[in-house]
Order: C-alpha cells, then structure tokens, then sequence
C-alpha cells in the first residue's frame, strides 16, 4: 500500500505540475492563439497521465502475483512442518511406550525374583520344585508377552520405513525461496566449477554434522569403489539405512550456467542461460544414472541417489522452470534435493537409526530375560539336586551316629573300654560325645565289672 500511495503521489505531482506550466504558459503567449497551445499540452499531459496509469496497474498487478507467490510458500511450509512434526511424535510415544515396558519388566521381574529367594530359598523337597515351577510360570509368559510386544514393534517400525520412502518419492513440492545470501555466495564463485564442487562439498559437510547421523557409523565420505567395466567412482556420501539399504549423495552439479543467468544484463541473456542451467542439470542426472551406484554394493541394495544442489535459489529456479526435470530423475531413482530439504530427509533416516537401536535393545533385553529365565530355571533344579543330596546325607548322617554313640555297645563305649583295659593312649574323647554314649566313668560305675572280653 505504501508503494501504490507513493505512485499515486507522483501521478498528482506531475499533473499539477502540467497545469501550473500551462497557466504560465498561457500568461506569457501573445494573445493571439491562447487555446491552441493550451488544449496540445493538455493531450501530452493526458497520454501522459494514461501511461503513468497503466504502469500503475501493471505494477500491482505484479505485486498481487508475488503476494500470491507468498502465500502458496508459506502454506506448503506449514504442511511440511505439520507433517514433519507428526512423525516426530509418533517416535516419541514409541519411544516412551518401549521405555514403560522395559521399567515394568524390570520391576515385575526383580519383585518376583525377591518374592522367590524369600519365601522358598529354605525348602528344596520336591513338593517346592513344583511350587517354585508354578511361580516362574507367569514369569515366563510375561517374557514372551514382551517378546511378542517387541515383534510387533518391529513390524511398525518395518512400516515407518516403508513410508519414508514414500516420502521421498514425493518429494515434488520444494522450498522456492531465494536468499540475499546464496545469491552473493553464487556471484563470488565466477563460475569456477572446481571451487564449485568444494563449496558444495562443505555445505554437505555441514548439513551432515547438523542431522544427527554419527560419521563412519550412519554415514561415509568419499569411500571408494570399482565397477563391474573397471571405473574408479567415489561417492561424495554413502547413508546406511537399516536391513542393509544404502543411499548415494552426489554433490558436484555444476552452477556456471546459474551463475551467469543471476548476473545477465538482458532477457535474452537470462533466457539463454536458463536454458544452459537445466541442460546441465539434465545432463548430471543423466551421468549419475550411467554410474550404476546400485551395482557398487557386495551388500543391501540402493534406494536413491540423491543429487544435492547447494542453492535454494538455483533448486527453486529448476523447479519452476524445469519441473520435468524432477520426474525424470526420479524415474532413474533420483532425487533432486536443496539444502532445506536434504537436512529435513536426513533428520528423518536419523530419526529412524534410532528406532531402529531402541528396537534391537529392546530384543536384546527379551534375549537375555529369556536367557536368565532358563539359567534361574536350572538353578533352582540344581538347588532341588543339593536339598535332596543333604536330605539323604542327613539320613546316612543319623544312622552312622546311632552306630557311634546309641545303644549298648555303640563304638564310643567299645573304644573307650579298650582304653580301661590298658590301651596306651594320648589322647580324650570329648566329654560331650562320652555322655552322649553313655561311657563317662560315672555312667561305667553303674554297669557291670568290665572282662577280659573286649565285645562282651
């Protein structure tokens, strides 16, 4: 509205200034002809006026249609962001749900492994065996309850997978804002195509630094490779995917014809290079596909190649001008990606790495349960082994003792008769096993008078 108010005041300016003109005109003109000139200057000031007019309407015409522009931009941002953030609470009600589990297991299995060596730790008959087997049971199908819970998060996660690619595959709705900045970092290359594929490099560097893919884990820089016809090829950046799938990210388009179209004088100029930038880009796209990246790997299979563009200003400009472009590429198996959204799809394979390591601890923990289920299983059986051993030792135990020191003639009471009859010893029996026997000298002094005979 200030640019129309501004317009609108030059128009009342100029056309003020053409009527005071004509009134000093008309003033200072011989007498003779005063209308004639007057009703000539008049007309001038009038097409004038129209002309002004029209540049008028033309003007907010185009500033209507970039107002338009605007507005599509911000409304397809906000679906991203809507979408984006649905996804990111998807993860973490996962996330949350798998962490409730893991503590509850937890709890539950350390109650009842306390409940166990509380009450039964004292009684290994085989009456406990089968109380101690009815007690692990819920244990048991508790494990495999979390098991199956685990599984079934698998295949939800196998599914969220399947929906990125999806995602990727329509990826045709990009970012088309032109930034001061990337246009003033595309004028300083000079069309340098090496400086170029650094810059681009660096710019990849960054983005991956910022997705949370951890370097030589999730994400490798310039591995190389051999083809099958004896071709040397070095990917810029190979992303690992779970269930061993790889995705290729190439960042050497060239931007010279770019470069020159955001500094041409003419249209024709601007035309002629426009033409050039997405030759060239059709012609990268065509190079990428010749590679055969998917023929590189010994393992897993390759879902897409991405193919970064540094700009957003060069990106939205082949979008707009070239949107066939993006379905050629993408039946090759090739994305086109800027910067907004390559960190966007990066954040998304991070998002699922973590998924992924929460489901593989997740079967981890069930493992190793169900591994501590059978070891404790064997344990309380060899327990039940060791009750039964002491029983029957016990048993042996009081029969051997009864032999030792109950009933007339016990050895106790033999041995020490020996000893009274003249044995030569050193050493005493312990008094308490002698009362026992019944062999003190009191208890002697109330049996018969000892013989000759030792067993008598």
């Amino acid at each position: 509205m200030e640019f129309e108010s501004i317009i609108v005041l030059l128009v009342g300016l100029l056309a003020g200034g053409a009527i005071g003109y004509l009134v000093a005109k008309t003033k200072t003109k011989p007498v003779e002809d005063p209308s004639a000139d007057l009703r000539v200057e008049l007309q001038m000031e009038q097409e004038r006026h129209t002309r002004l007019s029209q540049d008028f309407a033309q003007v907010n015409q185009e500033l209507k249609a970039e107002r338009e522009k605007v507005m599509a931009l911000s409304s397809d941002n906000s679906s991203l962001q809507a979408n984006y953030k649905n996804l990111q609470e998807r993860l973490g009600e996962q996330k949350e749900e798998l962490e409730q589990l893991q503590k509850r297991f937890a709890a539950e299995f350390k109650n009842l492994a306390n409940e166990i060596f509380e009450e039964k730790s004292k009684k290994f008959t085989d009456q406990n065996k089968s109380n101690l087997d009815d007690l692990l049971k819920p244990l048991g199908e508790k494990l495999m309850n979390f098991e199956k819970r685990v599984e079934q998060n698998s295949k939800e996660s196998l599914q969220w997978n399947t929906s990125l690619k999806t995602e990727l595959s329509h990826l045709k709705e990009l970012n088309q804002k032109i930034t001061k900045e990337a246009e003033n970092l595309t004028k300083a290359l000079k069309g340098d195509t090496k400086v170029q594929g650094n810059w681009g490099e660096v710019i990849l560097e960054r983005i991956l630094e910022k997705s949370g893919l951890e370097k030589d884990r999730e994400y490798f820089l310039q591995e190389s490779f051999t083809s099958e016809e004896g071709r040397r090829l070095r990917p810029d950046v190979i992303i690992k995917l779970p269930d061993n799938k790889n995705l290729v990210i190439d960042a050497k388009a060239s931007l010279v014809a770019y470069e020159k179209y955001v500094n041409a004088d003419s249209e024709t100029e601007r035309d002629q290079y426009l033409k050039e930038h997405l030759l060239s880009l059709r012609a990268h796209i065509k190079g990428l596909s010749e590679k055969n990246y998917h023929k590189l790997f010994d393992t897993g299979t390759l879902d897409y190649v991405l193919m970064f563009v540094p700009i957003e200003s060069a990106f939205a400009l082949m979008v707009q001008q070239g949107g066939e472009l993006y379905n050629e590429a993408h039946d090759k198996n090739i994305i086109i990606v800027s910067p907004a959204t390559l960190i966007a799809t990066l954040r998304t394979v991070s998002s699922i790495w973590k998924h992924e390591y929460q489901n593989r601890n997740a079967l981890e923990i069930a493992r190793q349960g169900g591994a501590l289920y059978d070891k404790f299983k064997s344990f309380v059986d060899d327990l039940t082994e060791v009750g039964k051993s002491l029983e029957k030792s016990k048993a042996q135990y009081g029969e051997a003792m009864k032999k030792l020191v109950d009933g007339k003639g016990n050895l106790i009471s033999r041995t020490e008769r020996l000893k009274e009859l003249g044995a030569k010893t050193s050493k005493s029996m312990n008094e308490k096993i002698l009362e026992r026997a019944g062999a003190t000298p009191e208890q002697q002094e109330s049996e018969p008078p000892a013989t000759n005979e030792l067993f008598g």
